[in-house]
Parts: structure tokens; sequence; C-alpha cells
């Protein structure tokens, strides 16, 4: 099919309803306002919901509401708006409620400011709110790849009843790229037969619940689910290994960020200077491990650096794969500041042949 060129914001909405989101519901934040003004649009065309909730608060309520029905339902919003929806996301998890949430990271902590950046990592891959649970969280690092892995989404939060998230930063939400569409695979529609649409076709009660008051019942829910998301850390880990085999530095890195690092590889490649090899994860969580002690186990790797839009979280992730195979170091900048392929560059020729190409 013929590419389009589409902002971000806006090519994420048309993957959500290519996919067969039924329902949006959002409230407006930089640099995600586009994702609501899109569904505006195109949502009542198309007889569908969407609903500008009056606080996103309210957004990730009528989400539940909406997922436990057992419609394809979505929201977006950026880091202090995601922050609030954090009750709502852990009463999601713990009903076992399939939804959609993106994430257009900018600066923080607080407001912040609406720069891109990468700061909401532990908020994303630990479970932002109350209680043992995780999300499925994916790292786009195009806006292809962020279509593609907003439709794998819906599928993947059906098949496993739990909310996935998109985490991309603002970059990614503002920036224009040629998109391909139109090439929806749907995976095997999911059992819904836990969704509470009444009693058709004799179909037993649905009762969704968070609510354990008996501590055996609530360690009972958590055990099951720990139990699915064992089943996902085998077969729904997603990583790109870009020029690792032989390199004498790993970098790890997502998103934009593995944009550039990837460009700076390619730059140093083409000079005949140290051989760097990339290790970008896909899905933050469940994260890469093996493939990032699998690259850092090689003869050839002395150390591995992780280069983040965030003053240092994915690293502790790549420590934890790591094991003290090799020196971990990282490189990052915040509050909305991008580092460049220049800085990215010194910090490589740095830990390689004491800073010499």
């Amino acid at each position: 099919m013929a590419k389009i060129l589409m902002k971000g914001a806006e090519a994420i909405a048309e993957a959500a309803i290519e996919a067969g989101c039924q329902a949006y519901f959002g409230y407006p934040i930089t640099p995600q306002n586009e994702v609501p003004e899109y569904f505006a649009k195109r949502m009542p065309k198309l007889g569908r919901t969407f609903l500008q909730a009056e606080s996103e608060l309210a957004s990730i309520n009528m989400v539940y509401g909406a997922a436990s029905a057992g419609v394809r339902v979505m929201t977006s919003s950026s880091s202090p708006g995601i922050a609030l929806m954090q009750e709502g996301i852990s009463y999601l998890a713990a009903s076992r409620l399939p939804c959609v949430i993106a994430n257009f990271m900018r600066g923080g902590p607080g407001l912040g400011g609406i720069q891109p950046s990468q700061a909401d990592y532990f908020q994303a891959t630990r479970g932002g709110g109350n209680g043992d649970y995780y999300l499925v969280v994916y790292a786009p690092a195009t806006l292809q790849e962020m279509c593609d892995l907003t439709k794998e989404a819906f599928d993947v939060a059906e098949q496993y009843r739990l909310p996935v998230m998109i985490l991309a930063d603002g970059t990614l939400g503002q920036m224009m790229e040629p998109v391909e569409l139109g090439n929806y695979v749907p995976r095997t529609k999911a059992d819904m037969t836990w969704a509470a649409t009444g009693f058709q076709g004799g179909k037993p009660r649905s009762i969704i619940n968070s609510l354990y008051i008996q501590p055996e019942e609530l360690e009972e829910r958590c055990l099951a689910m720990f139990d699915t998301y064992r089943e996902i850390q085998a077969h729904e880990i997603r990583v790109e290994e870009f020029h690792v085999e032989g390199a004498q530095l790993i970098v790890g890195a997502y998103g934009t960020m593995a944009r550039i690092v990837k460009s700076v590889i390619m730059q140093l490649d083409q000079a005949g200077g140290p051989k760097v090899g990339l290790v970008r994860p896909i899905t933050l969580w469940p994260f890469p491990q093996e493939a990032f002690a699998k690259a850092a186990a090689q003869e050839s790797v002395q150390a591995v650096l992780s280069v983040e839009m965030s003053m240092g979280q994915m690293v502790e992730d790549i420590r934890l794969a790591v094991n003290g195979r090799k020196p971990v170091s990282f490189f990052g900048r915040t509050g909305g500041m991008i580092p460049t392929a220049k800085e990215v560059r010194e910090q490589i020729l740095a830990l390689c042949n004491g800073g010499k190409e």
C-alpha cells in the first residue's frame, strides 16, 4: 500500500482506529494534543465513541468502564497526565482489563516542560500505581513502528487481559514520517467471555472487581497475574540488535535516542572508528535482559553504555542484565534536552581507546 506522510500523534490514532478501537477517552495536554483532536474528527464519522473528559482521572475511569464491557478502548496523555491516571491504571491491572494507553513523554518532574523526555521509564516499567503489577510497555523508534506496535498492543492487551502502554517521547508525537497503514492482521480473537455484557446467550454473570478483603484471596489473584506475566516474558520480548557481534562497546538506547545512537554508530563505522553495537529494547517491559547479557558476555566487549533522555533510569535494568560481566556507564540529558550526535560520539570515544578513533 502507498505510504502517507503523517504526524506521529495522528498516525497512532489512525493505527488504533484500524485495529478496531471503538472508544477513546482523553484530555488535552502538550505534546500529544493532536491525538484527541484526530480521534474527535474521525470517530464520530465511523459511528464510534470519542469523549473529551473533564480530567485525566475521569478519562482513565471511563476507559475502565468501557474495558469492563469488552470494548477496544484507548486513552493517551503526557507525563503529568499519565501520573494522574495511575490509580485507574492500577485498577485496570487488578481487574484484568485490556486497554491501550499512550504516553508521549515530556520533561519533569512535576509539570516540568513541554519538550521531549524519557524520564517516565520507572513509572511505566515498575507499575506506577499501588500494588504488585506490570504493564506491557512498547517503545517505538519510528512512526511506522509506532503504528505497528499500537495495533499489536490491542491484540496483546486482549490476549493477556492487561493494560498495554505505548511509551514514546514527545519527539515521536510531533515529528512527521511516511507510514503505511491498512496492513493490520489481528492475532487469533481473544476469549472475551469475562466481559460484563449481561446474560446474553445464557452466559454466566461476569463480575469486574479489584477489591479482595481476604488476604488469601488477594494473594491468589496476584499469583495468577504473575503466572500471566511469566508467560508474557517467555513470548513477548521484542528487541533490535544492531552491529552487536564483535563490538568493542555495547550501547543501550530506546525510542528517539536509539535513532541518534544508530546514526553515530554508522558514522564511526564509515570513518573506521571503534566497533560499536546497539541493543535497542522495543519492549521496555518485559525487558530484554538476555540480549544485553549475551552481548556483554562477548570477549570483544570492554564496556556497556546506556544513553537516555533522563538522569538514568533504564541503566538500572541494563546493570541488572549485565550482572557485573562488564562495567556499565551512563550518559543522558534531562529536562527536555536531547543528547546530540556529537555528545554521544564523544561519550562513546571516551570509553573506546582512550577517546581516540
